[in-house]
């Protein structure tokens, strides 16, 4: 397809709604406004540490689950999955599995222990029992650098939803809309912290799954509610035939895509449980309890909308073009978008106009309650463990933490501008996969040998984020993602000397190795004493803040 056309399809997506251009710009600006409304009203009420990072702990089960649900279900749960179902069909759908099963790992494993244990941040969990400083600046390295692999999907989300809706085609509106996005997601951290975040992500929570069940009715609607008539559409629209419906048309051709896929599998379900926007939502609540109460919810809400992204991803290989789709965006990002106004009765309708404008207002919320999330999560931890603790010895006053906290949410905003606008064509879902990976690395051993292994060291805590950290950044950088392919971030340049696209493979196996050899190989003696102390606290909740 030449560039002329590419552009041309591309124009005619975006002209679609272009007579009903004051519509999806006023039901943008009510999101926005209504959101700033919410963030400047809870930020009146947080007046200390633990309202601006943990919402003075007082939301309930219900109420944290689904704000849990409205941090998790992100852009790459909504435009990059069905983006990637609609070009890859199963294996596309893959990404929905993964991310699902990952909770497992987190209700079990995570959730009531880490609740239990810490105060605000990861590092509180690994401070108990070790050397502060050290491990305190590793962890919030670490959350910092997860956080901002995970800021780039919803940047890149954001840039491609705006542009297609304003009909904007240049690099710098693209670039201009990302700098808006990161603005916004300043704000509400800032003002609101904590608990003006949290009911942003409940409000969002509720349209996404609102405007996602009513997408998945009109296109289930369309096929009379029959699904093999939906499925055989798709996969006879998509050119591939029956191999859309089977594994393997994107990680079963080499030897190469079936270890990524491996990768990937991994990086999914392991990476929830060291998500640093999802560990520090279990501070939220009063008890352990309500944190298992919360994770309960949230697999209920997210397990029935990653069961509508199947039908989001095929209706939409049914109802286009994968040209189409293509021409939009090159990772398929705008699939549920144009989906939505195919099923509206296409360009030239009200109803299509209006679905779209719809839809993309709602995956709009999605983006900006994820990245208020992210950004909460990453200047929490500088803050809390590297500001506060580190710098300042643990001699700062609230008030000298929470201004902390505002500023490195400017600077982390700062930087996911930059990187999010270099990252506009990936494929979110993929984008989000290696902030898993990266999670699942350094963050996800050390939690795990911290709360279940006594023998368990500084030096070993240090090794396992560090190493963990490097080895997935490092394998990222020297992979596809980021050179060599047309899809990759740098397409020109050629320095892919690793061949998956998820480093989790590697990355993560070494993350637990280097935990427990950094451990045994130290002079250092473990605390067993502050053990036993950190087992019954994690355990039973006594002298839990």
């Amino acid at each position: 397809m030449s560039p002329a056309h590419t552009a041309a399809i591309e124009l005619a997506a975006a002209s679609d709604a272009s007579e009903h251009r004051t519509l999806i710009i006023s039901l943008f600006a009510a999101f926005v406004v209504a959101t700033l409304f919410i963030t400047v009203w809870a930020g009146r009420q947080t007046k200390n540490a633990a309202d601006f990072y943990a919402g003075g702990r007082q939301f309930t089960g219900f109420q944290n689950g689904l704000a849990i649900s409205g941090d998790y279900m992100s852009a790459a749960s909504f435009l990059g999955i069905a983006g990637a179902i609609a070009l890859f069909g199963y294996d596309g759908f893959l990404y929905s599995i993964g991310f699902l099963v990952a909770w497992l790992v987190a209700l079990l494993l995570v959730a009531e222990p880490l609740r239990n244990s810490g105060r605000y941040t990861m590092g509180d969990v690994l401070a108990y029992r070790m050397r502060q400083r050290p491990v305190r600046t590793a962890a919030g390295t670490s959350t910092i650098v997860v956080s901002i692999f995970y800021l780039l999907a919803q940047m890149a989300g954001a840039g491609v939803l705006v542009s297609l809706l304003l009909g904007i085609t240049s690099d710098a509106g693209k670039i201009l809309i990302v700098a808006l996005v990161g603005v916004l997601m300043i704000v509400y951290v800032t003002i609101g912290g904590m608990k003006g975040t949290t009911w942003v992500q409940m409000v969002k929570a509720v349209l996404l799954i609102a405007g996602t069940i009513l997408i998945t009715f009109l296109i289930l609607l369309k096929f009379n509610f029959n699904v093999s008539d939906l499925l055989g559409t798709a996969a006879s629209n998509s050119g591939k035939g029956s191999a859309f419906l089977e594994p393997g048309l994107k990680y079963g051709v080499t030897a190469t895509s079936k270890l990524d896929f491996l990768s990937l599998g991994i990086a999914l379900v392991l990476g929830t449980a060291g998500l640093p926007h999802i560990l520090i939502r279990f501070y939220t609540v009063p008890t352990a309890k309500a944190a298992r109460k919360s994770v309960n919810w949230a697999i209920g809400i997210i397990g029935a909308f990653y069961l509508m992204t199947i039908v989001l991803g095929f209706g939409a290989a049914a109802l286009l073009k994968p040209d189409d789709i293509t021409a939009s965006n090159k990772a398929g990002n705008t699939a549920a978008p144009l989906a939505a106004l195919e099923i509206g009765g296409g360009g030239d309708s009200t109803g299509g106009a209006i679905l779209l404008a719809v839809i993309s207002a709602v995956a709009f919320a999605t983006i900006l309650a994820v990245v208020a999330g992210l950004t909460l999560a990453s200047s929490s931890s500088f803050a809390h463990d590297i500001y506060a603790n580190v710098i300042r010895k643990g001699k700062a006053t609230e008030k000298e933490e929470m201004k902390a906290a505002r500023w490195s949410t400017v600077f982390i905003g700062v930087v996911s501008i930059a990187l999010g606008a270099l990252a506009r064509d990936l494929n979110v879902a993929g984008l989000v996969a290696l902030a898993f990976a990266v999670a699942a690395s350094a963050n996800l051993p050390t939690i795990l040998y911290s709360l279940f292994w006594k023998r368990f060291t500084t030096q070993g805590a240090l090794w396992s984020i560090y190493g963990g950290l490097i080895a997935a950044v490092g394998l990222v950088l020297f992979s596809p993602v980021v050179s060599g392919k047309p899809s990759s971030m740098f397409p020109d340049a050629n320095f892919d000397f690793f061949p998956l696209e998820n480093p989790g493979l590697i990355s993560i196996p070494l993350g637990f190795l280097l935990g427990w050899l950094g451990s045994i190989l130290t002079k250092e003696k473990p605390d067993e004493g502050k053990y036993a102390e950190l087992e019954v606290k994690s355990l039973t909740g006594v002298g839990a803040h």
